[in-house]
């Protein structure tokens, strides 16, 4: 007489199935907190309910890993070209800003367009580096690009050359022009102790004859 193979046990079958589906909400788990190391390894064939959500849950974890290996990538590749952007900009703001060492001790500025608070700021910080860093006597601030000059940029020419001043340096500005002197006295701006020249080549000059009366 044949025997016939045993039935399989219910409730051991069921507790096998509540333990894979304990196991894929374990994984689940730690995939929404950001681990995606983890994959589920069941004996369940794919044609199987519990073999088929396995094999989905390793495909939504493998299609994961490459979307944040991929956005790790363009992460990176935007902070360089960012950087990059930061560089060309600090060496557009250089240029816009010359800082010319004539001679030792002697800088000068030209400054081209209209200056606003912001570029003015610019300038200011750019030059009183110089000036500490070249050990700067004398300072030509050259207006001669200056197309017009308010009582605002008249003000942040007397700011920028009252702190150079600040720092033992002489500073003279080069370049007004008929028209914006005729402005600044229409104005009433008082540009106190700041020595005035046509040219920078003037305001040279002039540096050069003082320097050397100084040494007689």
């Amino acid at each position: 007489m044949n025997e016939q193979p045993a039935a399989p046990d219910r409730g051991e079958y069921a507790s096998e199935l509540l333990e894979s589906i304990s196991e894929v909400l374990v994984v689940l788990q730690a995939v929404s907190s950001g681990d995606l190391s983890p994959r589920l390894a069941f004996d369940y064939p794919d044609t199987h309910p519990v073999g088929a959500l396995a094999e989905s849950v390793n495909a939504m974890i493998e299609a994961l890993s490459e979307a944040r290996a991929t956005a790790l990538q363009r992460s990176s590749e935007l902070n360089r070209r960012i950087d990059e952007i930061e560089r060309q900009r600090e060496a557009i703001r250089t240029l816009a800003v010359p800082v010319i060492e004539v001679w030792r001790g002697v800088l000068c500025v030209p400054v081209v367009g209209v200056l606003d608070t912001m570029q003015a700021t610019e300038v200011t910080s750019t030059l009183l580096n110089a000036v500490v860093a070249k050990k700067a006597r004398f300072v030509v601030v050259d207006v001669t690009g200056i197309d017009v000059m308010d009582t605002r940029a008249a003000d942040h020419f007397l700011r920028m050359a009252r702190a150079v001043m600040l720092l033992g340096s002489s500073c003279a500005l080069s370049g007004i022009r008929p028209a914006i002197a005729g402005t600044i006295v229409h104005l009433g701006v008082d540009l106190g102790e700041v020595k005035t020249y046509r040219t920078m080549r003037d305001a040279l000059v002039g540096y050069v004859a003082g320097a050397a009366s100084q040494r007689r």
